[in-house]
Formats: C-alpha cells, structure tokens, sequence
C-alpha cells in the first residue's frame, strides 16, 4: 500500500528553524537582513561611534597657542620657526600639542592694495577668532596694528609684562610701542550725515612690542617693522608672553 503523501504546507505555517533550514545561502543573508536589519544598523554605528573615539583620542592634539599674521607674509623656513621652533624651544612634544598659524590675513583701506579684496573675509575670521578665544598672538605691520588698537583687542604690554615677566619688560620696555583705541565715536551718525564733524573719544597706551630690533622676526629681513600684540582676552596669556620672549630671543 503507497504511503500517504504529505500535502504541501504554505510558506506561513513553517517555523522559523524549517524557514531557515529551506534557505540557501544567499537567502539566509537576506532573511537575517531583513528581520534583523536595525538591530544591525544600530550595532554598526554603535561600533562606528566608538571607534572614532578611539582615533579621535589616540590622534588629538591640544592646542599650544594661535598666532596670526596679518598683513605679514612669511615663507615655509619662518612659519617653521614660528611653530615647530616654539615648541621645540619649550619642551612641547609637537606629537601631542600644536600651534596653530593663521596665514593669508589682510587689512587695508588701500583699495589700490592687490590684498584689499580680502579685508572683508580676514575681519570675519577675526572677529570669530577672538569671539571663539582661538587668537591669542598677533604679528601685524603698521596698519594691521591701527585697525587691532583702535578696536581694543590688545593687551596693554607694559602692564602684562610688569605682571608676568619683568626681566622680558626691562628687555624690551624700548621697544613697546603705544597706540590709540577708540572708546567711543559718532562714525555711525557720519554715515547718515556726512556734514557732522568726526568726534572720538579715545585711549592711549602701550599695546605691542616692535620685533624688527632683533630675533627671528628680525633675522627674517622684513623691509617693514613687525609688531608682536597679545589678544586682551586670551587664556593663554602665560605661553603667549614665552612665546614673545622666543621671538626676540
């Protein structure tokens, strides 16, 4: 007598172990993603998220100083100085800390100047520098250093040395060089009526050192002076005056 053949079953009465076992291969990759896919995408960031903390950490460097050159061009041999020297002077192991160098910064009413086109974008990064306390020193020409004392970013030299370093202040009290800020004006009452006289109220006091006496800003052979200012509102003030003293060393 035949042996009663079993009637076919629909795919939804099997089990999930007789589903799995009747898949080939290819099948069981798709039937795991297609049960288990956000299981799977959560456990891939999970992972992902975890290890570029890991390579942030192994690969971060905390942030020594920010100096920017404004108005100042400097070539790879001065940049390095600028950087690596600093550190290498100090002790600091540039595979752990940096220095940060902002180039390319311009600010000029000359619109005659091939660099007044940036004027606009450098007073942005400024302004965003000083904002974020992620400029702490810098080395600008004559008119650089106008536009940065008559808005009373800098420190006063004299008092910050006398502070931190009076033997860098005795050194270099004849080379501390005074500017004006503007405290108040009526430049925004100009702009509506041009007529009125310009009137300002404003403050002068020693705001930055002249490097071009001697050092490596001196060895580099700028035809111009360059000025060395420490921002007023640096946390960094400490390593911004060894960073000075480096310079006219």
């Amino acid at each position: 007598m035949d042996a009663k053949k079993e009637p076919e079953r629909s795919p939804e009465s099997l089990t999930e172990k007789e589903k799995w076992e009747s898949l080939d291969r290819s099948g069981r990759v798709q039937y795991i993603w297609d049960y288990y896919k956000l299981p799977i995408l959560i456990i891939l960031i999970v992972i992902y998220a975890i290890g570029y903390s890991v390579y942030r950490s192994a690969t971060h460097k905390d942030a020594v100083l920010y100096t920017g050159l404004v108005n100042v061009v400097s070539g790879e041999e001065l940049e390095a100085q600028l950087t690596e020297g600093f550190l290498a002077d100090q002790g600091i192991d540039p595979a752990k800390n940096t220095l940060t160098l902002y180039s390319g910064w311009y600010l000029t009413d000359d619109e005659s100047s091939e660099y007044h086109e940036y004027t606009y974008a450098t007073r942005m990064k400024v302004l965003a520098a000083i904002d974020g306390e992620q400029l702490d020193v810098v080395l600008m020409n004559q008119e650089a250093f106008d536009a940065f004392a008559q808005n009373g970013y800098l420190y006063n030299m004299k008092d910050l040395l006398q502070e931190t370093d009076p033997a860098l202040y005795e050194k270099l009290q004849d080379s501390i060089v005074a500017n004006m800020e503007i405290l108040e004006d009526n430049a925004d009452d100009l702009v509506f009526n041009p007529d009125l006289e310009y009137v300002s109220e404003t403050a002068e006091y020693p705001m930055a050192v002249d490097l071009s006496g001697a050092g490596i800003i001196h060895d580099a052979g700028f035809g111009d002076s360059v000025y060395l200012g420490i921002l007023g509102n640096t946390p960094r003030r400490e390593t911004a005056v060894a960073y000075l003293k480096y310079l006219c060393s």
